[in-house]
């Protein structure tokens, strides 16, 4: 004796070997199918989209995203602590400001010692507010720390797949402060 199946469409008994009961709930069957196809091809290209879209990326993007990833890890680390520049903690941005800026020194860009919890008035409109900066930085990582970044002129040129690196690390990093 043959077993029974049920139709995919309206649940009721189906003809043996087949996945409807009716030519309408073939129809219906047929059309879902199809869609299905459609959804899967259209998963298909955004992939190959987004691949092609990682390629055309520069290097200069590349610093950009993993720059974004540092500075998030950075307001999280320091999350609940003032501004290190004027110890206010009621504005509502807050900003990664780096101690020596990332423009004169690159090389120091993902340094954790350089990047600290900055309100967005000291880190915008006060360049850094870099003499009240420098105080509370030594008090926090001391005078010989301070100094060696001030020292640091080492020259750093990422390469892509150093940066993709950093990126992933400082989002790693990230997600485990969050977990915490």
């Amino acid at each position: 004796m043959l077993k029974s199946t049920k139709c995919k469409i309206c649940r009721k008994p189906s003809i043996p070997f087949k996945q409807f009961c009716s030519p309408e709930c073939g129809a219906e069957l047929g059309l879902r199918l199809i869609e299905k196809a459609k959804r899967a091809e259209a998963k298909n290209v955004r992939k190959a989209d987004k691949e092609r879209k990682e390629k055309l990326k520069t290097r200069a993007d590349w610093l950009r995203e993993a720059q974004v990833a540092f500075n998030a890890f950075i307001r999280k680390r320091d999350e609940g602590l003032p501004c290190i520049s004027c110890n206010r903690s009621n504005e509502s941005k807050k900003n990664a400001g780096h101690y020596l800026s990332v423009g004169s020194h690159s090389h120091l860009r993902f340094n954790e010692n350089n990047c600290h919890l900055q309100c967005e008035y000291c880190n915008t409109y006060k360049s850094g507010n870099q003499a009240q900066y420098r105080r509370k930085l030594i008090k926090k990582i001391g005078l010989e720390e301070v100094e060696k970044l001030e020292c640091d002129n080492t020259i750093q040129k990422w390469t892509i797949d150093e940066i993709k690196s950093i990126k992933e690390l400082y989002k790693v990093k990230l997600k485990a402060l969050i977990q915490n």
